[in-house]
């Protein structure tokens, strides 16, 4: 598999350089050249088994299979499903009236990064001991993906890490997890600013060839097309474990609705569905922060201020991985694709074709789910059926019976996050807190460490320098 970059001016790589890579250096995002078929599965065959099945064209000729197993049941022999939750790593709960839950978030730091990261950082490994090579890790984080990426990378002989969070703008548990990790190559980093800071930091040290190249950079966020690779598979193992539930055919059509800010997760359905995944419907669920919303409602995509809220995770306005999906409806125009980028930076806004939002139409339907919205939908869960769920999962829920066409084709709906990372919410809205899992229920008494900084690259630059773990 060779893998291009959504803007068109970047070489062509194979997957061992995509994934150190990150970012293409044409500032666009790496895709595989072509969308390989699902494979045919056994009825009966377990997470592990499909995860390898499903990856495995996106990485052969890069790894050996054996490895790439081995590495695959390790990442996800690291998930803990409450016992009886069926399936393994990814249960499904029914919520009634055909909808149903995916819980996508039973790895060390609860919160459906953790699928994607802990393999990632497996692969990062293998990837830099056979090249007797080390990289240093630069990724921003509304929250979820800074604590999932330090536990898979912490301690990792060729590996240094420094994530950046807007400070203020996490929730307690989430900050915790990141700024509790003593390992020496772990840098946390508070930026005086939001997310799409941070971000907007990261993509601009990418940017400066010069420092990408003295630093090895390389990126774990959304960015990363092995990040996306591994979050394909949740998308074929639940729409096989609801229809079996209900008598189905296995690859019978479900709808899908996922809570989302910076568009990774989603594009990983459209990339199921790409492959042969039968989705009837994807639906795109926003908080108060609503850009993706808008522009699939109205094909004008404008950035706003943005607002905290209680699912912060999703307190984006710059969905970076939009991109992959604008350059699919572009029917993959490389130059176009950087034009539009380019215009959309200068000027805030950029409004696609009468036709492409046609494209658009066909595959996606978005609605957003306020914070008065997501408490009372917490409680209400919380009373008629005795499941917690977190804002984020809450903003999906929600959504899905505001917009699902009926209820004859099942929809799931991603549970992104465990209701004990944002107690807070999930107190106010239902008076009983939720108690974190026992291998984090000293959080709060650790010791934290971590920087503060302005929103400013090259304090950043100076930052990483000086704390490497190779240069000290």
């Amino acid at each position: 598999m060779k893998y291009v970059s959504t803007r068109g001016a970047a070489p062509v790589l194979e997957f061992g350089d995509v994934l150190l890579e990150g970012l293409a250096t044409d500032g666009g995002l790496y895709l595989p050249e072509s969308w390989p078929p699902l494979p045919d599965l056994a009825a009966d065959a377990d997470y592990v088994t499909i995860a390898v099945e499903v990856m495995w064209p996106f990485v052969e000729g890069s790894i050996s299979r054996d490895e790439f197993a081995a590495m695959v049941a390790d990442a996800y022999g690291t998930f803990h499903p409450p016992a009886g939750s069926t399936p393994d790593v990814v249960p499904v709960v029914d919520l009634r009236d055909n909808l149903w839950l995916a819980e996508i978030f039973w790895g060390p730091t609860l919160a459906f990064k953790d699928i994607a990261l802990q393999l990632v950082g497996r692969l990062f490994d293998h990837e830099l001991e056979r090249r007797h090579d080390r990289v240093t890790i630069v990724g921003a984080t509304s929250g979820d993906t800074g604590s999932a990426a330090i536990d898979a990378c912490r301690d990792r002989e060729h590996i240094d890490i420094f994530i950046l969070h807007p400070e203020g703008r996490t929730s307690e548990v989430q900050r915790r997890q990141m700024t509790t990790v003593p390992s020496a190559n772990v840098h946390n980093i508070a930026v005086d600013g939001t997310f799409d800071d941070c971000q907007d930091l990261v993509k601009a040290l990418f940017a400066d060839e010069g420092f990408r190249r003295e630093v090895q950079l390389s990126a774990v966020n959304s960015i990363n097309w092995a990040r996306v690779m591994a979050q394909i598979v949740y998308y074929v193992t639940s729409a096989r474990a609801v229809n079996q539930r209900l008598g189905r055919p296995l690859d019978a059509p479900v709808n899908f609705c996922v809570p989302t800010g910076n568009f990774g997760n989603i594009f990983a359905g459209f990339a199921a569905m790409r492959m042969g995944l039968a989705i009837d419907q994807l639906i795109v669920a926003s908080n108060s922060n609503d850009i993706l919303t808008r522009f699939f409602n109205t094909g004008t995509m404008d950035i706003r201020g943005v607002s905290p809220t209680l699912s912060p995770s999703m307190d984006i306005q710059v969905s970076s991985n939009l991109e992959r999906l604008l350059f699919e409806m572009s029917g993959r125009d490389g130059a176009g694709m950087a034009e539009l980028m380019l215009r959309f930076r200068s000027d805030g806004s950029v409004t696609v074709l009468p036709d492409q939002m046609a494209w658009l139409s066909e595959r996606f339907s978005a609605g957003r789910y306020d914070d008065d919205e997501c408490l009372a939908l917490i409680g209400e869960r919380f009373r008629d059926d005795g499941i917690l769920i977190d804002p984020h999962s809450a903003v999906g829920v929600g959504v899905a019976e505001r917009l699902r066409r009926g209820t004859d084709v099942p929809t799931i709906c991603l549970g992104t996050a465990h209701p004990a990372k944002f107690p807070d919410a999930v107190e106010q809205a239902t008076g009983q807190r939720p108690p974190l899992p026992d291998h984090l229920a000293d959080l709060f008494e650790r010791p934290e460490r971590f920087a503060t900084m302005a929103d400013d690259v090259e304090t950043l630059k100076a930052y990483v320098r000086s704390h490497l773990v190779s240069h000290s």
